[in-house]
Parts: C-alpha cells; sequence; structure tokens
C-alpha cells in the first residue's frame, strides 16, 4: 500500500493508522471501560488510577475527535460531564478483546499473575 497523509501525519500502512485512533497505553482502557455503560471523567480517572489528568484529557479529546467517544457536558454546577462510546467506537471492541486475550494467553505461556 502506497503512504498516505492525515491530518498532515504520513502513515505507512492501514495497521499504524488504526493504532494511532485507538492505540497507546490509556485509549483501549478508556474504551474498554466505556463498552458498556456511560462514565463521568472521575469514574473513569479512579478506574485507571494509573493515568495522569493530563493524559486522561488529552486521550478523551482524541477519542471524541476522532468520533471513538461522546461527550456530553450538563450546564449545572458544578459541571458535570459524561462520556460514552459511539456506534463507532462500538466497532473497536471485538478488536480490543481479542487483543486482550492474546495478552492474557501471553500471561499465561510465562507465568505471569493477572491480578
Amino acid at each position: 500500500m502506497p503512504e498516505f497523509r492525515y491530518n498532515q501525519k504520513l502513515y505507512y500502512n492501514p495497521v499504524e493508522f488504526a493504532m494511532d485512533r485507538i492505540g497507546g497505553t490509556w485509549k483501549m482502557p478508556i474504551l474498554w471501560r466505556l463498552k458498556d455503560r456511560v462514565m463521568r471523567y472521575s469514574e473513569i480517572k479512579r478506574d485507571i488510577s494509573h493515568i495522569s489528568d493530563k493524559m486522561l484529557t488529552t486521550q478523551l479529546r482524541e477519542l471524541e475527535a476522532d468520533g471513538i467517544i461522546n461527550r456530553k457536558v450538563y450546564a449545572v454546577v458544578p459541571p458535570k460531564t459524561e462520556y460514552s462510546i459511539t456506534e463507532k467506537g462500538k466497532e473497536v471492541i471485538p478488536i480490543i478483546h481479542t487483543i486482550r486475550e492474546y495478552g492474557l494467553k501471553l500471561m499465561t505461556e510465562l507465568g505471569i499473575d493477572d491480578k
């Protein structure tokens, strides 16, 4: 496949492009948590304890910009913001499930406890 540009970034293959949308340390864990329910920022932060506020905010913004999650802001005091997965985002869940199962298999083979 020939290389291509998207948002001024050069990509060499579709896997690289897809991983830029959903890859990295935090995007898949965020999506995995949103697959079954709507969550507030603080709930996601509490559930992913090692993520910084700056990183969580960045990842949520990128996922929203790519149409993978929705962000709904309520005009109340204090402000309330909820995140949910979109139909486009739901398409990613089987891929995350497969990667997760493969990771668990590798961990088992290496004797790593997943707790």
